[in-house]
């Protein structure tokens, strides 16, 4: 069942990351067929749920806009590249048709137990706030935040294929917390 949920991320991830450059293709064409409008129109749609669609942040291909923003393009892209890079690699490990094999057990900074006592009856669960999912998503959310915080600050923005960039690594690090 894991694995099910596995692939239907990855199929997922994939397929949106490759929706956005097509329906802005689509959107391009003055004569295409009526269902590859309404099919540009519902990725366009959806793209204004999840993003601010402003031009000056948007990627434009074949002269339109495209359905989200640059950075949004670059965590959308960067999940699906991370999925398929981990749905190979996992691939490589197991056979086929099989469940792949899950850690035998986490591995999590270790902290004698007086502390860990003390940190518990302060509230504080350090296993969980240094574990490494969490650290990789701190870690991989930094370059974001460093073009947020230079956008706030010096009210300058960033170009839309710095944004996009900074984008691509929270995009691998959520697809491989979700998958693994």
């Amino acid at each position: 069942m894991a694995w099910a949920l596995r692939r239907a991320f990855i199929g997922s991830s994939v397929a949106w990351a490759s929706a956005l450059p097509l329906a802005t293709l689509a959107a391009s064409h003055r004569f295409a067929p009526s269902i590859v409008y309404v099919l540009a129109f519902a990725v366009y749609a959806i793209g204004g749920v999840v993003c601010h669609q402003r031009p000056e942040r948007s990627f434009f291909l074949w002269a339109h806009q495209m359905p989200v923003c640059a950075r949004c393009t670059g965590i959308y892209a960067g999940a699906a590249l991370g999925a398929l890079a981990l749905a190979f690699r996992m691939g490589r490990q197991t056979t086929l048709n099989a469940e792949p094999a899950e850690p035998a057990e986490k591995k999590y900074p270790t902290v004698s137990p007086r502390v860990l006592r003390v940190l518990r009856s302060n509230g504080v669960c350090l296993h969980m706030a240094f574990s490494p999912p969490r650290t990789m998503l701190a870690l991989a959310a930094l370059p974001t935040v460093v073009t947020l915080a230079y956008e706030w600050t010096t009210g300058h923005m960033p170009s839309n294929t710095v944004r996009a960039l900074a984008g691509l690594p929270l995009g691998a690090a959520v697809s491989w917390i979700v998958i693994r």
